[in-house]
């Protein structure tokens, strides 16, 4: 088991890659706290976990709130012990729109669940691990930090930003036993979002859904999209100590879609 004995938190863990990470956290041994709003959603994988034989637990919060963030903290150590891993995968698409029509508000919603609810719980997780000396830190950035997209700019400088906090919280943490690495997903069809987005797309340009997805994956060297549980592997190397000599790094998991 690549995770036995670790203790791990994972946000946007009720539904799509949050949900498949914590699934694959939990069966190589980790005790798992979800996150995410919907607590209906949160009890469902919970309780998929437990019933697999693994250890889990959920807090229902919104990441972009200080204190809620500070709370999934404490939940984790009260119900399983320090903090050894943390995957900041909460996020929210955002408005499908061209630069000048995005209101202020909906940018700053964007920006608060991707890259400051990231910067939040990093920080409070940071000094535990320092503490030890050990730790691994995960940020579900995604191929649009790396290429370009119409209609999604809140979105796209989220997930930037979330590599720029990633290399520098890799550069500060390295000599204290702390990685810190971001993956990069494609187009991981069957999600919600990736649905919802598909749906949205389709109409501003026309075409029916089929006809979008297919135009995109074609530009994929695989020619598909990924699944959510192919991003879940990659999560478990990346916080496992298989991976002990990387950090600062993100891991493009696209299929061949980035190249940098």
């Amino acid at each position: 088991m690549l995770l036995k004995g670790k203790v791990a938190i994972v946000t946007g863990g009720g539904r799509g890659i949050g949900r498949a990470i914590a699934r694959r956290f939990a069966a190589e041994g980790a005790a798992v706290l979800v996150a995410a709003r919907t607590e209906t959603e949160l009890r469902a994988v919970v309780a998929e976990v437990i019933q697999s034989g693994g250890r889990a637990a959920y807090v229902a919060a919104d990441v972009s709130r200080e204190t809620e963030c500070a709370h999934i903290a404490a939940a984790a150590r009260e119900q399983f012990g320090p903090v050894d891993v943390l995957v900041n995968n909460a996020g929210d698409y955002g408005p499908v729109k061209p630069v000048e029509e995005i209101a202020t508000e909906e940018w700053d919603r964007v920006i608060a669940v991707h890259l400051r609810a990231a910067f939040l719980l990093t920080r409070a997780v940071l000094p535990e691990m320092y503490g030890r000396g050990s730790g691994a830190i995960l940020n579900i950035s995604s191929l649009s930090a790396k290429s370009a997209f119409p209609w999604g700019a809140p979105y796209a400088a989220a997930k930037a930003g979330m590599l720029g906090l990633t290399r520098v919280t890799a550069a500060e943490a390295a000599r204290r036993g702390v990685r810190v690495n971001a993956i990069c997903p494609g187009p991981v069809t069957e999600t919600k979002m990736s649905k919802d987005l598909g749906a949205t797309l389709a109409k501003r340009l026309g075409v029916s859904e089929d006809v979008q997805l297919a135009g995109f994956l074609q530009s994929i060297l695989q020619g598909r999209g990924q699944t959510t549980d192919e991003i879940a592997a990659a999560a478990a190397f990346l916080a496992s100590d298989q991976a002990s000599a990387i950090t600062g790094q993100s891991i493009n998991v696209d299929g061949g879609a980035a190249y940098f």
